[in-house]
């Protein structure tokens, strides 16, 4: 038997009067969008972003053309038991000191830090990470099993020749920061020197440590290093990633990238640049 609602395209109300049935008998047909698609490419995504949260995943989808409620979103994802699980952190001294003035233009300040980690066979190597504090884009992760003074210089000399002079540095006091040949390279440059220490304060700190606390994460953690050709590899694949693809929520989900252009597009509609 086919119901009037099917049949001649009634309403509701019209087809429950035509038969003597409640209104309320009769189901409207679900609006809901594709549940099991949405599923399916959470899967996927939450598969190659290991360490994306519900949020990043969820503005991932939009950016796709995905439309779904956050709420319902939040359900499917834990639904799929795909909650990132937090791994413990190092206790870090709290700061005392006087955090410096946050930077109003890209090549103001570049930190310069060292994160390390273990190849496979046991052998320990170091990764140079240098970044932009303004636009906060990861600039070089330079991996050796050993990396000096006079290596840095060189690498900084590559950068300068690519997007321009900072005017400051950051770094500890670590014995590749203070050598000979640093000191030099800033003379001769004219880049001012800021060294931090242990205790120095979290805002000045911030970027640096959030930056490398994601690349470890979403990098050393999750992939071995067969030897020091294959790290660089490894790494370098995730430096682009997370400058043109990756959302940042304090960017209001904006991809480094984006959010240097969009500055750079401002600056030149004013006619300046800082």
């Amino acid at each position: 038997m086919i119901c009037p609602i099917e049949k001649k395209d009634y309403s509701r109300r019209r087809a429950a009067g035509s038969w003597g049935w409640r209104r309320g008998s009769i189901a409207t047909p679900s609006r809901r969008g594709d549940a099991d698609g949405v599923r399916v490419r959470l899967g996927e995504l939450a598969a190659i972003r290991r360490r994306f949260g519900y949020r990043r995943l969820h503005f991932l989808l939009k950016r796709e053309g995905v439309v779904v409620n956050h709420k319902k979103f939040y359900g499917i994802y834990r639904e799929e038991r795909l909650t990132v699980r937090r791994r413990g952190g190092r206790k870090r001294a709290p700061g005392t000191r006087t955090p410096m003035a946050i930077p109003q233009g890209r090549n103001r300040r570049w930190p310069l830090d060292f994160v390390s980690d273990t190849l496979v066979e046991g052998r320990r190597f170091r990764v140079l990470v240098i970044v932009d504090d303004f636009t906060r884009e990861c600039l070089t992760l330079l991996v050796d099993t050993s990396l000096s003074g006079v290596r840095v210089a060189r690498e900084l000399d590559r950068l300068v020749a690519l997007r321009g002079r900072p005017a400051m540095k950051v770094s500890d006091n670590g014995a590749e920061f203070t050598s000979h040949a640093m000191l030099r390279w800033s003379e001769e440059n004219r880049v001012e020197l800021h060294s931090t220490s242990l205790r120095a304060s979290r805002c000045e700190t911030r970027l640096r440590r959030g930056l490398n606390g994601r690349f470890r994460d979403e990098r050393l953690n999750e992939a071995l290093s067969r030897g020091p050709i294959h790290a660089r590899h490894v790494i370098e694949d995730w430096r682009p990633d997370y400058n043109t693809e990756r959302p940042h929520t304090s960017l209001d989900e904006l991809s480094l990238n984006e959010f240097a252009a969009r500055f750079r597009a401002d600056q030149n509609r004013h006619g300046f640049w800082l």
